[in-house]
């Protein structure tokens, strides 16, 4: 089999998600699919796949949105249909908090806050701490803990934060998040 495309996921896909995480990739030298932006997600699995595949080049981020749905929605059934792809390997996963404290959570194997600090705790939509060791509540993370993720890395409201993250502050929070997923994957390795 030829190399299966590296891709990192990101469970929020509103217009700021869009913006940052456009710019982030630009920052590290990857691509975004922007049309993977919405609020719910539109396109299935398959349209995000073809996509993937045309993208010349790697890391490619994919934005996934519930739009607070419970339970799967149409953004974790094209995750889902994303992260189990035969030629696609996912090196992380963005998962994003949102104020949801219903049933929908996930694990986390760290989580940056909105001070750029990495916790072992989850952090809230805000990128505060919570009380939660390891896990985020969030609206597109229904099925991350059934996927073989190899890290899933927690953030706040992806551009937002009290500003901490805006692209005009750099990004610093989700920036922050990429660079632990492209260096824990071995993915900066790869390309020296």
């Amino acid at each position: 089999m030829k190399n299966r495309r590296k891709v990192i996921l990101v469970t929020d896909g509103d217009e700021y998600a869009l913006k940052t995480i456009e710019y982030v990739a630009k920052l590290v030298g990857g691509r975004c699919i922007s049309k993977s932006y919405g609020n719910p997600t539109t396109l299935s699995g398959p349209e995000i796949v073809k996509l993937i595949l045309q993208t010349p080049y790697d890391p490619v981020f994919i934005m996934f949105d519930d739009s607070g749905f419970l339970g799967e929605g149409a953004g974790e059934r094209a995750l889902k249909y994303v992260a189990t792809h035969q030629e696609i390997e996912i090196l992380g996963v963005i998962a994003v908090a949102s104020k949801t404290h219903q049933s929908e959570w996930t694990r986390v194997d760290v989580s940056v806050d909105r001070f750029g600090e990495l916790t072992h705790y989850g952090v809230d939509k805000s990128g505060l701490a919570e009380l939660d060791i390891g896990r985020i509540n969030g609206d597109t993370v229904y099925n991350l803990d059934e996927l073989n993720i190899p890290l899933v890395v927690g953030i706040g409201d992806i551009g937002k934060m009290a500003r901490k993250d805006h692209i005009k502050n750099g990004a610093p929070i989700t920036k922050k998040a990429v660079e632990i997923i492209l260096e824990r994957s071995g993915f900066n390795d790869m390309r020296d």
